[in-house]
This record gives structure tokens, sequence and C-alpha cells, in this order.
């Protein structure tokens, strides 16, 4: 067994502990506590590690990315709206037909190096081409790779997902990671595709689903009225179906109406929800998952992360894709919530940034929380000489450089 000791520990679900220890056996946590503790040297221990002035906490969750586009990293300009951004996206990606070209594959596997290094270990990787899952599962990362499917006009919707089943049943899991279907948006995936890939989910209801949601004002104008500039896209892709009628609601209230929503779902962005389909995703146990840089970045807006917290929602966070975001750091998100909304309680947003997101992808039995029983992927944060506040410090940005993981298998 090994004790490792630090000037802080945060377990996530109850308070930070100063100057205390984290005992660790055969990759899983023992038992955790602090110095001043009679009980605390009662055990015997193979090593007693003392590490210092750092924090320790478990290993971060990405719920939300797409690691296929990490080869996009600064190609993408920032837009000043959404529709535009995809577009920019769209002519990027037919100029790299192969998806196992060398330059994607080289992107994937760096997109997973960066995202342990900036002390992530658990990951909601969204994939069009299932490319991602190889790498992914001879990393130390844990995750769902989940194949997103982008169908508007589909005159066989069950034929469709019945054949994206096939293809995610060929890859298995591996029990770190796991694969899922997800719906692109309610944009760009037909109603009946929707309701089979819901079918789909419910076959194994311990699958989660993903979809982007209320991402844009854009989106929002064609659920509402059937036009604007998505509509435009789907005609210019040869994609429009002249038989949609629009549902003349809120995106939410419409995946909701549709029985969509649920408990394995998560809602990706949120940009544009208002408190009553907010009140909708809480009714259903549906995660928000929230991406403020990529947000900014895309021309998508500010999201109202206030009102995600103030409203009861389970929150959690993704970077997205690195065609819309400097870097997969789930740290430097967490700083960018903290100045958009810095009414917000340090320890929730730590929890947004661990459990809830682990929760969310099924990973909440191993990840999440620092607590006996589960795995010790732990990581260990520098910190200054002086701190007044460590959760608060945790939210305010943190590099990689002053990120070590502990033990052995996620370095």
């Amino acid at each position: 067994m090994i004790r490792f000791r630090a000037s802080w520990v945060l377990p996530i679900d109850r308070p930070p502990v100063r100057n205390g220890w984290v005992a660790v056996e055969r990759d899983r946590v023992v038992a955790i506590g602090s110095l001043s503790e009679a009980a605390a040297g009662a055990r015997s221990t193979r090593d007693d590690i003392a590490l210092g002035n750092v924090a320790i906490l478990p290993g971060l969750v990405n719920a939300h990315t797409h690691l296929e586009l990490s080869h996009m990293r600064d190609e993408v300009p920032p837009a000043s709206d959404f529709v535009t951004w995809v577009r920019s996206v769209m002519r990027a990606r037919r100029q790299r037909p192969d998806p196992r070209s060398a330059e994607i594959m080289d992107g994937v596997r760096s997109g997973v190096a960066e995202s342990i290094a900036a002390g992530t270990a658990v990951v909601g990787d969204i994939s069009n081409t299932l490319v991602t899952y190889e790498p992914l599962a001879a990393s130390p990362l844990a995750g769902v790779v989940f194949y997103e499917l982008i169908r508007f006009n589909a005159p066989e919707p069950v034929v469709l997902v019945e054949a994206a089943e096939a293809e995610v049943a060929k890859l298995g899991a591996t029990g770190r990671v796991r694969t899922s279907l997800a719906a692109h948006a309610p944009y760009s995936v037909a109603p009946l595709v929707f309701r089979a890939i819901r079918k789909a989910i419910d076959r194994d209801p311990f699958a989660p689903c993903s979809v982007h949601l209320s991402e844009s004002a854009e989106e929002v104008e064609f659920i509402q009225n059937g036009g604007g500039p998505w509509r435009a896209v789907l005609e210019d892709l040869g994609a429009w179906d002249p038989d949609w009628v629009p549902p003349r609601v809120s995106p939410v209230q419409y995946l909701d109406d549709a029985g969509f929503l649920g408990a394995n779902v998560l809602a990706v962005h949120g940009v544009q929800m208002t408190l009553d389909d907010l009140g909708r995703l809480r009714a259903r146990g549906t995660t928000l998952v929230t991406c403020p840089r990529s947000n900014g970045h895309t021309g998508a807006g500010a999201p109202p992360i206030q009102d995600f917290y103030d409203a009861g929602v389970r929150v959690a966070i993704g970077t997205d894709s690195l065609a819309s975001t400097p870097d997969l750091n789930v740290f430097a998100e967490l700083a960018t919530i903290r100045a958009l909304a810095p009414d917000i309680a340090a320890d929730a947003l730590l929890r947004s940034a661990t459990i809830e997101g682990a929760r969310a992808l099924g990973f909440d039995a191993d990840y999440g929380t620092i607590e006996p029983g589960k795995l010790a992927r732990l990581i260990a944060v520098a910190l200054p000489s002086v701190i007044d506040d460590v959760e608060e410090y945790l939210v305010g940005g943190i590099e990689p450089s002053q990120i070590t993981w502990l033990g052995e298998g996620l370095t």
C-alpha cells in the first residue's frame, strides 16, 4: 500500500482535507484522511510519499470533445455566427477525405496525449468515423466514443440506425473505453432518426447518448420556422426534406416532446436555452455539458452559465474540439466559466469537472471522486506557497506544467 500525503486532498464528495492523505493499493483507493487524525498511521504502508504543497484530486472528466478534429488546431478561424464557422469546418474536412490519414490519426494521438497532460481521466468523444476508438483504447484514458449520426433527409431511418449499431458492435468495449450512439443536432437529424436512436439506446439502459442542443440562434430559428441559415445549408448539401414540418417550439421542447431527453442524455452547449428549457432538462435528469470557450470561437455566444446552476440542472464540462478551442485543458474551461459566472461556488464547478461528467458518461462507479474502492486515477496540482481558498484557486486556471499523475498508468 502507498500513502500519498499532501497539503490538500479534494475528495469532491465532501469538503477539502487540509494536510491530508490518500492510501492506494492495487490501483484502488483504500482510505483518505487527515494527518491530524489518530487513525492516520494505524495501518502500515509499503511507502509513505510526502508530495508537499500540492492538491490531490480525481482526474478530470472532459464530457464533450471531438478528438478526430484535433488536426484542425488553429485552422478554422473564429466566426461572428455559428453557421459560418460550421461551413469552414465542412470545407476543411472535405480536403481530407481519408479519415485514417496519417495527419488525422497523428492529430488524434496528439489530442489524447494533450488530454492526459492536462489532468483528464475520462472523455466523452464524438466521432463521425470511429477512428478515435483504437487510439483511446490503447491509451490510459477511459471514456465513451459516441458514433454520431447526421441525416436530415432519411428515407430509411431504422436501417440507418441499425447499420450504425452494427458498426459500433464490431468495436465492442474494453471496459475502460465504451461505445454508444449520438444524434448530431435538431437541425441535422430527422425526427424518425431521433426516434430510432432513442429506441436503440433504450435497449441498453446503461448506454449514454449525446446531442448538440440549443447551441446557436440559427438553430432556434430553424426549429421555430424552418428557415434561416440552416435551411440554406441543408439545401446546399442536397439534404433538405420538403416534407419536414417545423415544430415551432424551442429545440429543447422539440426533443422533449419527442421523448428523446432522459437521464442518460448529454445535452451539449445550451447557449440559447431559456429557463423553461432548463426546467425540462432538470425534470428529465438530463446533463447539460457546457463548452464556453468553443461557444465564443464559433460565434454561438456566451452560455447562460449562472442560469444553468440556478435551475438545478446537472452540469458537466467539455472542451469541444481543437477546431474551436486552443487546447483540451478542462482547467482552462473552468477558468472561463468562473469569469462568466463569478457567483457560482467553486466546489460546484469542481463537481462539474469530475463527478457530474463521470456520472453522465456512466463511469461514476470508478471515477469522479476520491473514495475507498474507486480507481486511484489521481492528480497532484502544484500550489502557490500561500493560498486562501484551494477550491477557488483550482477553478482559476491550472497549467499542465502544474499537474502530476500519481502512481502508475496515467503518464
